[in-house]
Formats: structure tokens, sequence, C-alpha cells
């Protein structure tokens, strides 16, 4: 699965871990991504979204169904 946000389009960060010494090697800052459920009254059925934290704040904020608007217009599955 892609650790990205369905909502947001946040992805995965990349860095060094550091050593005490400070050697450097690479490493990866993964997003906090959830698979959510929800139903949605506008396309009459339950659609499950892969959501970060913010992005089911936002869903919290907006309301589900301006959401998956959002999604669908971009071109976006549902």
């Amino acid at each position: 699965m892609a650790r990205v946000c369905q909502v947001t389009g946040t992805t995965p960060g990349f860095g060094h871990h550091v050593s005490h010494s400070h050697r450097r090697t690479k490493r990866r800052f993964d997003v906090n991504i959830q698979s959510k459920r929800y139903w949605v009254p506008s396309l009459r059925r339950h659609v499950t979204l892969t959501l970060s934290a913010r992005g089911i704040k936002t869903v919290d904020v907006r309301g589900i169904d301006a959401v998956v608007a959002d999604i669908l217009a971009r071109g976006g599955r549902v």
C-alpha cells in the first residue's frame, strides 16, 4: 500500500539516520496512514479512504461529502 493520504496528498519524507559518530544512512519518515470507512450520503454507499491523521481531521471539519467531491474532481478513485 502506498503511504499517501487521499485527502491531503501527504507523502513520506526522506532524510538520514545520524549515528553518534555522525555517519549518515538513508531513512524514510512515513506518514501516519489509516484506512477509514465512511458512509457517503450523496453516493448512498460506504467508501474506504486511505487517510493521514490530518486527513481524518479535515473530513471531520469539512464533511465527507465535500471531501469526496474534491477527490472525484481531481480524478481520484473512491
